[in-house]
Parts: C-alpha cells; structure tokens; sequence
C-alpha cells in the first residue's frame, strides 16, 4: 500500500509539491526558521510608464508580523536589465548599505526603531527602473522567501496598446498561467492593470509576470 501511495505521489508533481508546502506551514519549528517577519500581505506591482520600458515603477508593500525581539533593520532585494535604482525608496526607515551578491543587489534598511514579536509593520519599497523592459518579450520577477499568506503581483501598461499575451509563471512549479479578461482591470485614465493573486504563496517559490508586445 505505502509503496502504491509513494509511487502515485513522484508521478503527481503537483500532488508532492502541495504536499511539502502543507507541511512546512504546519510544522511550527520549520515555519520560524525563514526571517525575522512572517507576511500577513504581499502586494507587488510593476508599472510601465511607457511602452517602450524605458522607464518603469516597481511597487512592493508588505504587512508583516515580527517574529523575532529587537529588531532593528530589515533586508531588501533587488535584480534586473537596465539601471534598476534610478531612484529608490523605503518606509519606513532608511538605507544604510547596498551591496551585489552575484546578479542580486541587497538593501540593508534601518527601521530606526526596535520591533518586538508581535509587532505589526507595513513595509514599502519604490524604485523606479530605467531601460529595464526594452525587448519584446519581457519579464519581471518576484521571490517568496518569508511565509507569505496573501499574495498580489501586478502589471500597469499605459494607455490603451494591449499586449498581445501575459502570463504568470510559478517557476519550481513549472506552471504557466496566461492573464486574460477576468485578470484585467481598466483604470480610469485608461491604463491597464493585470493582477494574479494567490491565498497561500509556496515559500520559496519564484513568481513570474511575462508580457509580450
């Protein structure tokens, strides 16, 4: 019987890989291990402020919940084509390093206070990107590496030039999925907003937004 169940398990991908991630929600030791924070709320965008991708906005605000006493700073990531720090910004608190490791640049931010576990924060990061998104076939990445419980990720194009296809790809779990109609919201001045969202981000996994011109 056990053998059967293991063997249907390495034919499912998906079956194994929900499997895990159950588990490490569930395990309170596993689930203390990644940060110092754990997400209450995820909210990523990328705009595009032209159609060309010279010049772009990327959004990310985070609800956390500290998991850890006297914490003073938190870290930041960032990565990409183009001069991806054209201009940079945090709240709360201020950068006090940057620093590449390998293709990553990481951000060393003060809180300029001391958290407690238990403390609740809001954690917002802008940066605006030039020359980022200039091909046309083009993507933008995000990471979930803090146990995340709700998730948004977001594209803005502007105008009313629709992109021929976007897509979400779940990188480890080799899933693809294309945003159409029920994902598109149009702005009041026109702009275009295509959102995935997701009630239980998979830690650790890679979240892929791709548009094609």
């Amino acid at each position: 019987m056990i053998p059967a169940i293991l063997d249907l398990l390495l034919r499912n991908r998906t079956v194994l890989i929900d499997l895990a991630f159950d588990i490490v929600q569930h395990i309170p030791l596993i689930t203390r291990l990644p940060g110092i924070y754990e997400v209450i709320s995820y909210e990523a965008e990328l705009e595009l402020q032209d159609t060309r991708g010279r010049k772009a906005i990327y959004r990310k605000r985070q609800v956390v919940r500290f998991i850890q006493d006297n914490i003073i700073a938190y870290q930041d990531t960032a990565w990409g084509d183009g001069d991806i720090f054209a201009q940079y910004r945090c709240s709360p608190g201020i950068e006090v390093d940057r620093y590449r490791e390998g293709h990553r640049y990481n951000i060393l931010i003060s809180l300029r206070s001391t958290k407690s576990r238990g403390d609740v924060e809001t954690l917002q990061i802008e940066r605006a990107i030039r020359d980022g998104f200039t091909a046309a076939v083009e993507e933008f990445q995000v990471e979930v590496d803090h146990r995340t419980r709700h998730f948004s990720f977001s594209l803005i194009i502007p105008g009313r030039q629709m992109p021929r296809r976007v897509t979400l790809i779940e990188q480890k779990m080799d899933k693809t999925t294309s945003l159409g109609s029920e994902h598109k919201t149009v702005l009041p001045d026109g702009r275009q907003r295509f959102t995935w969202t997701s009630e239980r981000p998979r830690l650790f996994e890679a979240y892929i937004l791709r548009w094609e011109w």
